[in-house]
This record gives C-alpha cells, sequence and structure tokens, in this order.
C-alpha cells in the first residue's frame, strides 16, 4: 500500500509543475490558488459528508488546520507560482525536492529530534548540486537577478510546505485522517487567500481557454485532492522525513516534462547537479545501505 501511495504521489507531482507554469497570464497568481483549492475542498467534504467520513474536529484541531491552510495551501503555492515566472517548473521541483532536508531541520527544531550526521552531508551535496544546476543561469548577467530571487521564493515555498507536513503529521497522530484535515485546510487557505485577494483589490478574473481550465481541473483534482492525500497519509504513516523520500524522484519527471514543454535544455553542470541532489536526498535517509533503508522504508505499517 505504501509503495502504491509512493508511486502516485511521484507520478501526479512530478507532472504538477507544468500545469503550475500553464496557468500563468490572464488570471492573477493568488486567484488562480484561491479556484484550486476552492474546487479541490469542494470536492473533497462532497466526498466526505456523502460517504459520512468527515471527521468531527476541536477547536484546537480547527486551528492547525487553518496553519496547515496557510502553510500548505496559500503561502508556498504563492511562492511556487511567483517563482515559475523566473525559473524553469523543472527546476522549481528539483529545489522542492530539499523538502527532505527541511523536514529533518523542522523536526529537531518544534520536535527535538536529533539530526543525525548523514542528514547534514545529503544537505550540503544537496544544496551543492542545486548551485550546479542554476549555474547556467546565474552565469548570465541579465537574468541572475530573477533566478535568484525565483531561487529564494522556491526555496521559502518548500520550507512552508514542510511546516504544513509537521502539522499534518500532528493531526493524525490525533487520530484525524488526511483527507478530513486536507479538506478543511484547503477551504482555510482558499478562504485566507480570498480576503487577501479583496483586500489589495486584485480581480476575481476566469481564463476559459482549454489550457487553464484543463490546467486548473488537473491541479485541483489529481495535483490536490488525490496527490495530497497520498502523500499525507504517508507523512502519518512513516513520518514526514521518511514521507518527503518520494520528492527525490520528482525532478526526473518534471525537469523531462520541462524539456518537452518549456524547452529546458540539459547541460553537463546540470545533470552532475541533479545527481548531487538526488544522492543528498538518499543519504539524508541513509541507514545501512541505501536499498535497505528504501525496503525498509516500504515495508513500514500503518499504525
Amino acid at each position: 500500500m505504501n509503495l502504491s501511495l509512493y508511486v502516485l504521489t511521484v507520478l501526479i507531482w512530478g507532472t504538477t509543475w507544468i500545469a503550475l507554469k500553464l496557468q500563468l497570464g490572464v488570471v492573477p497568481i493568488e486567484v488562480s490558488i484561491v479556484y484550486r483549492f476552492a474546487l479541490a475542498a469542494l470536492l473533497l467534504f462532497v466526498g466526505l459528508l456523502a460517504s459520512r467520513r468527515l471527521q468531527p474536529m476541536n477547536r484546537r484541531g480547527h486551528l492547525i488546520c487553518l496553519a496547515q491552510g496557510l502553510c500548505l495551501f496559500c503561502v508556498n503555492f504563492m511562492c511556487f507560482l511567483n517563482a515559475s515566472q523566473w525559473v524553469p517548473s523543472g527546476l522549481i521541483a528539483v529545489v522542492f525536492s530539499t523538502a527532505a532536508l527541511w523536514n529533518a531541520l523542522n523536526a529537531r527544531v518544534f520536535l527535538g529530534q536529533k539530526i543525525a550526521a548523514n542528514v547534514l552531508g545529503g544537505g550540503a551535496l544537496g544544496l551543492l548540486g542545486l548551485g550546479l544546476l542554476y549555474w547556467p543561469q546565474l552565469s548570465a548577467g541579465h537574468a541572475s537577478h530573477q533566478t535568484l530571487v525565483g531561487l529564494g521564493l522556491a526555496l521559502f515555498g518548500t520550507l512552508c510546505f514542510s511546516a504544513g507536513n509537521l502539522l499534518s503529521s500532528v493531526q493524525q497522530k490525533a487520530g484525524l485522517r488526511p483527507m478530513t484535515t486536507n479538506a478543511w485546510g484547503m477551504l482555510y487557505g482558499a478562504a485566507m487567500l480570498t480576503g487577501w485577494c479583496l483586500l489589495r483589490g486584485i480581480p476575481f478574473q476566469i481564463d476559459w481557454s482549454q489550457r487553464y481550465i484543463g490546467a486548473l481541473l488537473y491541479l485541483a483534482i489529481p495535483g490536490s485532492v488525490i496527490g495530497f492525500t497520498a502523500y499525507l497519509t504517508l507523512v502519518g504513516r512513516m513520518g514526514p522525513e521518511r514521507a518527503a523520500y518520494c520528492t527525490v524522484l520528482f525532478p526526473l519527471v518534471a525537469l523531462n516534462v520541462s524539456a518537452v514543454v518549456e524547452g529546458y535544455q540539459w547541460t553537463a553542470p546540470a545533470l552532475v547537479g541533479l545527481v548531487a541532489v538526488m544522492l543528498g536526498n538518499v543519504l539524508v535517509f541513509r541507514k545501512g545501505s541505501g536499498y535497505s533503508s528504501l525496503r525498509r522504508l516500504m515495508k513500514i505499517k500503518a499504525a
């Protein structure tokens, strides 16, 4: 079961990056995020109510869902969509793969878990790989500023994603399933962003083109309803550090899609950088041999 969730998450989230890029244009970024998570929340609530699987929550649960909505379904996507204006979507996916390191660091800060030497070594290797991947953009003087802004936004978005992972883990330990917390979190995230748009006077436009509507439906249903449920189920079963292991494979899918759709060109430094990022992520979870670690990870049973 864990392996199926793992593969499903990799395939869906490895391809959502290009859908994010396809939404850029007529509709303001903030409004696109509102549409995505409002639709996803509606579908989740309808499904949960129809099947009588919507769990009751106390005040604490709703407050955590509110924080989860801010981190996981609001701020981080603001960062990713803005970053995709200047950076190829495949490279943003590579930055997102550092969630494994952020989860380990956040577990140390908020849960008091010790950071092992392999986590520090893997983080250093991953950062080196990111530098190599971004070198072609960084070495081009006219694009360096925008590239740095995009990189910074992608890193901050990944940090927010990691914080949302920990909040989901707390909720699941309290007995709340991801579908219920996701429904409320997406609703709260969409509501907060709607308030932001109203305060800023951002117009709620809509692009009825097949490209935009297709991207919206893909992001709302597979990307949000299915993808977040599958991934956060893994978070509850394995913990946020191990669940983030699946981000190791995101760049392989996303960069190849980016090469076909966006014309991203592979270079020798980029290939070396990709390998370094992936090895760094593997090293974060290495206990004994990497192969045995992955086998153990897939055999972890649900609590």
